[in-house]
C-alpha cells in the first residue's frame, strides 16, 4: 500500500496521462533520489497500464519497466498491455514491441521468453506470427522444443483457433522430431473438450498408452468436464472407469469438476446428491466446492438452498471465498432478500472484499425501503473506500429517502 500511495501523491506519474513521454527513464522515475527497485517498476507499470488507453503510451510504459517473463508479476503487465493493444487493434505494435523486444541483450537467446511471446500473440489472436515465431526459433539463436510447442498450442487455445491446435500437433512433432510430453496431451485435450469433440480424446489416449505417457488427473478431470458440457453421461462413466485402470482416485479435485459441471447444466439438486456421497465417504469439501453449489443454487433461483449450503459451510469451519460472498449478495438483491444480503456483505467487508459497484447499488436501493440507515450508512462506506466513485454515490445518496 505505501507503494501505491507513493505513486499517487507522485507527480511526474500523475502527469503522465496528459503529455508524451520524453524518454523511457522518466516514465517510472520514482520523484526522489531513490530509484525503483525492478518489482517496485512493475508495479507502477501495471497501475498506469489500467488506466492508459493510448496504445503509444502503453508500449512506452512497458519498455520503461523492461519487463521480463521470469516475474509472475511481469507477465500479468505484458498480458494487460497485450489485451489493452489487442482491443485498441494496434496489432502492428503488438508486432513491433514483440520483435523488439527477442533482441534485447537480457532476453536475446531466451527461450523462455521466446515461448512467451508465442502465447502472448495467440492472447492478441495473432496466431500466424505466434507460428511465424516458432519455425524461426532458430533465427534467434534458441532451438525448439517441446516447451515452445506446448507454448504454440497453449497460444491457439487462447485464440479458439481449434482447428490449428489439432493441425500443428498432428504435423509439428514430426517435422520438428519433438516428443511430445504430458502437457502437450493435456493441452490438445483441453482444446478437444472447449471444442466441443470430447470423444476424440480417446484416440490422443490411445497414443499416449504407446508412447508410455501415463494420463494424470488434469487429463481426466478435462474430460470429465467436457464430456458433462456435451451431457454425454455414458462417457462420464467410461472415464471413471479408465481412472481406475490407471489407478487415479476420485479426489476432491475430481469431486468439484463434477459438482461444477451438474451445477453448470443446471443440474444442482444432482451436484448436491454427488456432494453428499463424497462427504459420506470420508472427502472434506473446501470453499471451491461450496463455491460451485452455492452458485449453482442461486443461478436456479433456489435462494433458501444456497443460504442453507452457507450455513452448513461456516459450521464446519470451511471459510467462504471472496466468490461465494458476492454470489450471495448479488443473488439475494435480486430475490428481494436485502436484510440477509446486508448481513453477508457485512462479513465480506470485514474481510476487505466488497462487491461490485453494479452490486453494491442493488444493495443500497434495497435497503432504501426496509432500512434507510443501512443504506446511508453503506454509500458513506463507498464513497471513503472508493473516492474515483464518489459522484455516482452522491447521485444514488440523493436519491434516497430524507
Amino acid at each position: 500500500m505505501a507503494l501505491f500511495s507513493r505513486l499517487r501523491s507522485n507527480p511526474t506519474l500523475n502527469l503522465l496521462k496528459h503529455r508524451n513521454f520524453s524518454s523511457a527513464s522518466s516514465i517510472l522515475s520514482s520523484g526522489s533520489n531513490a530509484p525503483l527497485t525492478t518489482k517496485e517498476k512493475t508495479r507502477a507499470a501495471l497501475s498506469l497500464l489500467k488506466s492508459e488507453s493510448n496504445p503509444e503510451r502503453i508500449l512506452d510504459i512497458c519498455r520503461a519497466a523492461s519487463l521480463t517473463p521470469d516475474s509472475h508479476l511481469d507477465r500479468i503487465a505484458f498480458s494487460v498491455a497485450i489485451s489493452k493493444l489487442s482491443k485498441a487493434n494496434h496489432l502492428s505494435g503488438i508486432s513491433q514491441f514483440l520483435e523488439e523486444l527477442k533482441n534485447r541483450p537480457d532476453l536475446r537467446q531466451n527461450e523462455r521468453f521466446i515461448a512467451h511471446s508465442i502465447v502472448l500473440y495467440g492472447q492478441a489472436n495473432m496466431i500466424d506470427h505466434a507460428s511465424r515465431t516458432f519455425k524461426e526459433m532458430d533465427r534467434y539463436g534458441v532451438s525448439r522444443s517441446v516447451k515452445s510447442l506446448n507454448s504454440l498450442l497453449f497460444a491457439c487455445i487462447l485464440a479458439q483457433d481449434y482447428k490449428e491446435v489439432k493441425r500443428i500437433f498432428v504435423e509439428f512433432p514430426k517435422i520438428y522430431e519433438i516428443e511430445p510430453n504430458l502437457e502437450t496431451y493435456n493441452t490438445v485435450i483441453k482444446a478437444f473438450c472447449e471444442s466441443g469433440d470430447s470423444s476424440s480424446v480417446y484416440s490422443v489416449l490411445a497414443e499416449m498408452d504407446r508412447k508410455s505417457v501415463k494420463p494424470n488427473a488434469t487429463s481426466f478431470g478435462t474430460l470429465l468436464a467436457g464430456f458433462y458440457k456435451e451431457e454425454k453421461y455414458e462417457d462420464v462413466g467410461k472415464v471413471l472407469k479408465m481412472m481406475e485402470k490407471y489407478g487415479i482416485k476420485s479426489g476432491l479435485s475430481m469431486y468439484n469438476v463434477r459438482i461444477q459441471s451438474l451445477c453448470k447444466l443446471k443440474k444442482s439438486a444432482e451436484a448436491k446428491a454427488l456432494f453428499d456421497g463424497m462427504v459420506s465417504r470420508g472427502t472434506k469439501p473446501n470453499s471451491d466446492t461450496y463455491n460451485h453449489l452455492i452458485h449453482g443454487f442461486c443461478r436456479e433461483g433456489n435462494l433458501e438452498e444456497a443460504k442453507r449450503l452457507y450455513s452448513s459451510m461456516v459450521n464446519r469451519g470451511c471459510q467462504p471465498n471472496s466468490h461465494i460472498y458476492f454470489t450471495l449478495v448479488h443473488f439475494l438483491c435480486q430475490g428481494g432478500d436485502y436484510e440477509t444480503a446486508l448481513k453477508v456483505c457485512k462479513e465480506s467487508m470485514e474481510k476487505g472484499w466488497v462487491p461490485n459497484f453494479s452490486t453494491m447499488k442493488l444493495l443500497v436501493n434495497g435497503l432504501a425501503g426496509v432500512k434507510v440507515d443501512e443504506a446511508k450508512k453503506l454509500v458513506g462506506q463507498m464513497k471513503e473506500k472508493f473516492t474515483k466513485n464518489v459522484d455516482m454515490w452522491n447521485e444514488i445518496e440523493a436519491g434516497l429517502p430524507q
